[in-house]
């Protein structure tokens, strides 16, 4: 493994209406956080992939994050 994983982040942010900034504020970390994640240059914590999922209003972590299991 060791690579970051994809994620529907920008996807789900825009459907909501809301900015990266917003999001970042809403679940504790800096904007770049939220860039990093959207461009699979970082792999959260469990709680803060929890955290956004619920945000964008999704029901499982696995909507939102791709894990490749190739």
């Amino acid at each position: 493994m060791g690579d970051c994983m994809e994620t529907n982040i920008r996807q789900f942010r825009h459907d909501k209406g809301i900015t990266q900034q917003e999001l970042a504020d809403k679940v504790g970390v800096t904007r770049q956080t939220i860039n990093a994640l959207e461009n699979a240059r970082y792999n959260p914590s469990l709680l803060l992939a929890y955290n956004i999922t619920k945000i964008l209003g999704k029901q499982y972590i696995e909507d939102v994050f791709i894990l490749d299991e190739d």
